[in-house]
C-alpha cells in the first residue's frame, strides 16, 4: 500500500542526496521514478536536485501553477515512485495533490524538506506534509557550534552575522544559513 512520506531536516542533514539515493536504488531496479523540485530554488539551476557532495539530477520544477498530480497521473510510463525535493517550497494544493497520488494512484510519494524556517516558523508545505503524510521522518545533523542535534536553521548575512528578521524564503547554502542547536539559534558564537 502506497504511502505520503515526509523527510525533513535542518539544513546538511542530507536531504537531498537521499533523493538521490532513493532514486538511485529504484532505477537499479529497472523500477522508474519521477522526481520534481521547486521551481523556485536555483541555487545550481532550476528544475536540478543538487547535493553540497556534488551530485546532482535534473527534476521536474514546481511552480505555483504545476498540477503534480496530472503529470503523474499522464507519465508515459507509471513511476514505482514520486520524489519531491525542497518540499517545504511548495503549496497546501500540492501537497493535496501528493496526498492524491498516493490515494488514487496507488504510488508511493517521498517529500523531502526543511520543517521550518530561520524564524522557527514553519513553511506551508511543511505544514501540510506534517498534517498529511502517513510517515513522518526526520533526517539529523549536528549544530555548526557544537555537537548537539541542529533542529533549527541560522540565517546569516554577508559578513556572518545572524539575521532573525526578513522574507522567510531566501535560497542559499552554507553562505547564508546554518543548522543550529536551539541555544546557538539564539547565541550562536560568532
Amino acid at each position: 500500500m502506497a504511502q505520503l512520506f515526509f523527510r525533513y531536516g535542518a539544513m546538511n542533514s542530507g536531504k537531498s542526496i537521499e533523493i538521490l539515493k532513493v532514486a538511485h536504488n529504484y532505477e537499479e531496479q529497472n523500477k522508474p521514478v519521477m522526481i520534481f523540485t521547486s521551481g523556485i530554488d536555483n541555487r545550481d539551476e532550476v528544475g536540478f536536485v543538487s547535493s553540497r557532495i556534488g551530485l546532482r539530477r535534473q527534476a521536474i520544477p514546481i511552480f505555483a501553477d504545476t498540477n503534480i498530480f496530472g503529470a503523474v497521473a499522464e507519465a508515459e510510463v507509471k513511476p514505482y515512485c514520486v520524489l519531491i525535493d525542497e518540499v517545504q517550497f511548495v503549496s497546501e494544493q500540492h501537497v493535496k495533490q501528493l496526498a492524491q497520488i498516493v490515494d488514487e494512484l496507488d504510488i508511493p510519494v517521498m517529500g523531502f524538506g526543511l520543517k521550518n524556517d530561520f524564524q522557527n516558523q514553519l513553511f506551508e508545505g511543511s505544514k501540510y506534509m506534517l498534517l498529511y503524510a502517513d510517515k513522518i521522518e526526520e533526517m539529523k545533523t549536528i549544530c555548526w557550534f557544537c555537537a548537539k542535534k541542529a533542529v533549527m536553521n541560522l540565517r546569516v548575512d554577508g559578513q556572518g552575522r545572524p539575521v532573525y528578521t526578513g522574507e522567510q524564503i531566501q535560497i542559499g547554502g552554507n553562505d547564508t544559513y546554518y543548522p543550529v542547536c536551539r541555544k546557538h539559534h539564539k547565541n550562536p558564537p560568532l
